[in-house]
């Protein structure tokens, strides 16, 4: 038998000149790997870059939009009692403020006033107010002022803190580790108050209960 085959017509085993010739004035139709490669790394640091682009102004939003994480106006203390007309704010109730995420209250009731001045660290005693971020050190719920010992109480883990925020040191007063978390303010000369919630201090650690530097509850019981 003979090793050597017919090749069909249609199917040369080699290119002749011809058709090398029109593969060079034809190109074969569709993308290279060189190509590809480069429209895939393109592709890559566009998507990059979006991403990139989307997060910054993400971050910077609020503060564009004068938000949380950027300043907010909260008013006089009269602004504050009139938003909050069912809460005795004269006697140093905490009151709500939900476009800061925090509680806003008076440092000493015996001074009806927000003194002017500028507090970076949000402890609240030049200003005669504290700003108070509503954020429970513990896992990060919403603590809740109680009418009836006028302490903060967290609904989650039972954490207790008085009106000022201060962590009362105790397993009996929950397992939050410190106080709570405080907001840089600013009072200007007219009274009215402004919060930088993009400036947060962390509170300082609990204090005993008939310790100085803790107010304690105006009753035994509370609102858990």
């Amino acid at each position: 038998m003979s090793n050597y085959h017919v090749e069909p017509i249609d199917r040369p085993q080699a290119l002749t000149s011809v058709a090398l010739k029109s593969l060079r004035q034809h190109p074969v139709q569709g993308i290279s790997r060189r190509r590809l490669l480069r429209v895939s790394i393109g592709g890559a640091l566009l998507l990059w870059t979006t991403e990139l682009l989307a997060g910054t102004i993400g971050f910077l939003w609020p503060n564009l939009k004068g938000g949380f994480g950027g300043s907010v106006k909260i008013g006089t203390l009269d602004d504050v009692k009139l938003k909050n007309s069912s809460l005795p704010i004269d006697q140093g109730f905490p009151g709500y403020f939900q476009e800061a995420r925090a509680f806003i209250v008076l440092f000493d009731p015996g001074r009806q006033q927000f003194v002017p001045g500028d507090d970076p660290h949000g402890d609240g005693a030049a200003l005669n107010v504290r700003a108070l971020y509503q954020r429970c050190p513990h896992l990060g719920c919403k603590p809740n002022p109680c009418l009836k010992n006028f302490w903060f109480e967290c609904p989650c883990h039972g954490s207790r803190y008085d009106r000022l925020g201060q962590k009362a040191l105790g397993a009996q007063y929950g397992p939050a580790p410190r106080s709570m978390d405080r907001f840089a303010a600013k009072v200007d000369t007219d009274g009215t108050l402004t919060l930088d919630t993009s400036k947060i201090t962390l509170g300082p650690l609990p204090i005993a209960v008939g310790q100085p530097g803790i107010i304690p509850p105006k009753s035994p019981v509370g609102c858990l």
